[in-house]
């Protein structure tokens, strides 16, 4: 008996310890690096308890020290380099990237912003930090259409134009999350999704009303091709589409997102908006009801505490189930899993990047081509530049955005402490023979006391910077003298700025070059009469002060194109809340402008030539092509942007036109270059609305090579059949 009794427990300790070690064998699967990564994933949830889950889906992650999963902060921003997170390459803001008009150049940009995020990263888990800006998953970049000149936040996007912003999207997406197969570099998000571009104010509760053509063709565009480019998040929007609010629109995150453009990454809320599903939209009854709707809408990942509050709520009351968590969850922790959180670290590809890939001269001189690709030449009466340098004895530099860190940083960006402002920039580049004075000139607000008008008199040159500041456009909240919430109620300049420029221009007889900052179109008309020059600078990073003494002194010729149209006025806009997109941009606005989008002056001249005409037939399965020789026919080396743009056949609700093909091409003096123009034909089809859905309609077309949205180089035709 006693013999038997021993065996049983032997039995049973043998058992006991061989499903330990069957355990201990399931509990380390998800950090084995050769098995297939959807296997880890389901490892690792299997292993989670209810609580766990609900844990890891808010933006601050709490740590399972059972498993030896740290904390994570999901929340990091790099929209023109590694932002809030202490020294970093401060690159120009995203509308002065869209204005290079050269996308494999924000490509690289996007490759150096994700190095510098690797070595911050790198350094703060040495020290076993994890903070808030200084992890691997970055909301940006920002591929809303800049569809009004009034929203103060369009200065993060690429522009007005679908196509633009597409590409240079997918360049920016690729070069954060960077071409290693097995890992990501870092996680980029396409934002805010979707029809989102104000008013800031009202955002939380706005409603934009929008029918599926100007949906598909206008607001959904960029976002289908960062999907198709494999982008690894998406960030749901504050306001609501037509009645429901877009953190639990399940027709855009489920139907169009996933289903129709198969994208496999995970989606995240916009900071706070699922608190605003029932308390500003009413959409739900409480957050209960929010969170489940959340859940079911297809959100992996909540930027506030809802979810981790309130989810575990909507279980108990079977509004959902974990099952559906667990779908969840696995999309969110898949993308840790691609960022190496859960592999050796001696595998990690990026573990040598530290404070030598931080904020280099590689890295800053990178900032300056992008500065100096970004500015726009508007108006350059009688070729006062390139300036000759010795032709100026004395330089006066006036305007309040002369010395502004503001003025060079834009909104969600980095600090430098080798940031150049443009007095700095400009007495750098002058010899120390030449006299230099600056003086802040005027305020923003100050429309009868000034400065440095007097000194001005006695310079032989001018030069004076004003224009706007992330303090008067921006964010809700940031911009705090924006007058409505962070968006402009016009395009004006400040009323003093423009005093000013009126009392300089009367007293001072001598060239005045005026530059102006700002993130938007302005009312350029009302202080062109007074300045002999005029450089768009936007916002154009640490090294805007250097760039603009590139371009003043003709180190560099301008080649910055603007990615807006320039109106005159707001007169003939519609209503800033209607998401209409008929009468708006260059696309479907075709009144006089002060300036086209496209627009930019050189400082030389080029000649087109049509090799080749495009097909006289074409197919669906086509692609449209024609070969352009463009000579520079001026006494300088600079850039050119060759610009395609596409005149569909008159069909109810067609675009007066649409860029289709874009090229910056660099082009010594006297030489030529070829480029050839591709557009798939697939590219030219429309969303019918009857139909419901993508059509090629047949017809006539026309293929124009432009320098801009209103100057025609040369036209060919083509049907399609």
């Amino acid at each position: 008996m006693k013999t038997s009794c021993r065996y049983t427990v032997c039995i049973l300790i043998i058992s006991f310890l061989f499903t330990e070690v069957v355990i201990a064998q399931q509990n380390t699967d998800f950090r084995n690096e050769k098995l297939p990564l959807d296997i880890r994933v389901h490892n690792l949830v299997s292993q989670l308890s209810l609580t766990e889950k609900i844990a890891l889906l808010g933006y601050n992650s709490e740590s399972i020290p059972r498993l030896g999963i740290p904390a994570y902060n999901w929340w990091n921003e790099a929209l023109h380099g590694v932002a809030r997170a202490g020294v970093a390459t401060v690159f120009p803001q995203s509308i002065a990237m869209a204005a290079t008009f050269n996308d494999s150049l924000i490509g690289a940009t996007a490759n150096v912003i994700s190095t510098e995020a690797r070595a911050k990263y790198n350094l703060a888990i040495q020290k076993d930090r994890h903070l808030q800006y200084m992890g691997l998953t970055f909301w940006s970049p920002n591929v809303n259409i800049f569809r009004d000149p009034r929203w103060g936040r369009g200065q993060e996007t690429y522009g007005e134009d679908p196509y633009l912003t597409s590409k240079m999207g997918v360049a920016f997406v690729k070069g954060m999350q960077g071409q290693n197969p097995l890992f990501l570099k870092t996680s980029a998000t396409a934002k805010h999704f979707a029809v989102h571009s104000g008013p800031e104010a009202t955002r939380d509760k706005f409603n934009a009303i929008v029918d599926e053509k100007d949906l598909r063709e206008t607001y959904l565009y960029a976002f289908h091709s960062l999907v198709d480019a494999e982008v690894e998040s998406v960030m749901s929007a504050y306001n609501s589409v037509n009645g429901i609010p877009n953190s639990i629109n399940q027709k855009l995150l489920d139907t169009i997102l996933r289903k129709e453009w198969g994208f496999k990454g995970h989606v995240v809320t916009d900071c706070g908006a699922l608190y605003g599903v029932s308390e500003s939209h009413k959409a739900t009854a409480n957050n209960i009801q929010t969170a489940a709707a959340a859940i079911k809408a297809g959100i992996n990942l909540d930027c506030a505490t809802l979810l981790q509050k309130d989810l575990m709520e909507a279980v108990n009351q079977k509004l959902v189930t974990e099952k559906e968590i667990d779908h969840n969850l696995s999309a969110l922790l898949t993308t840790q899993f691609k960022l190496g959180f859960y592999n050796d670290k001696k595998t990690d590809p990026y573990k040598n990047y530290l404070t030598d890939s931080l904020h280099n001269y590689n890295h800053t001189q990178l900032a300056r081509t992008v500065a100096q690709q970004s500015m726009v030449l508007l108006k350059n009466e009688h070729q006062l530049l390139p300036l000759k340098k010795d032709a100026y004895s004395s330089v006066m530099i006036v305007g309040p955005n002369a010395t502004s860190y503001d003025a060079l940083l834009g909104n969600y960006h980095g600090v430098s402490d080798k940031a150049v402002n443009f007095v700095e920039g400009i007495t750098a580049a002058f010899d120390p023979a030449t006299r230099i004075e600056y003086d802040l000139g005027c305020d923003y607000n100050d429309t009868t006391k000034f400065g440095g008008i007097w000194a001005a008199g006695n310079a032989s040159l001018t030069i004076a910077v004003m224009g706007l500041s992330p303090v008067l456009e921006g964010e809700a909240g940031d911009a705090f003298l924006s007058q409505t919430g962070g968006d402009k109620k016009d395009i004006q300049l400040p009323a003093s700025e423009i005093a000013y420029l009126k009392q300089l221009r009367k007293s001072v007889k001598t060239p005045i070059i005026l530059v102006i900052t700002a993130g938007s179109c302005v009312d350029v008309a009302s202080v062109a009469p007074y300045a002999d020059a005029i450089i768009l600078a936007w916002y154009p990073g640490e090294q805007g002060g250097n760039a603009l003494a590139d371009i003043i002194l003709g180190k560099v010729a301008p080649s910055g194109r603007l990615p807006i149209t320039f109106y005159k006025s707001l007169n003939g806009l519609p209503e800033y809340t209607n998401y209409a997109m008929s009468g708006r941009t260059y696309r479907y606005y075709d009144a006089e402008v002060t300036y086209p989008f496209g627009f930019g002056l050189s400082y030389t001249t080029f000649d087109y030539k049509l090799n080749n005409v495009p097909k006289a037939v074409y197919h669906l399965r086509d692609t449209i092509g024609a070969k352009i020789a463009v000579t520079n026919t001026g006494n300088v080396d600079a850039a050119e942007v060759v610009q395609a743009y596409i005149v569909y056949p008159n069909k109810e609700r067609m675009p007066f036109k649409e860029l289709k093909y874009f090229k910056k091409i660099i082009i010594s003096k006297g030489a030529t270059k070829n480029t050839t123009i591709s557009i798939p034909v697939h590219e030219l089809k429309k969303w019918d609305l009857a139909l419901n859905k993508w059509v090629l309609y047949p017809g006539n077309y026309k293929l124009e090579i432009a320098s801009n949205a209103k100057d025609v180089i040369l036209t060919t035709q083509f049907e399609i059949q």
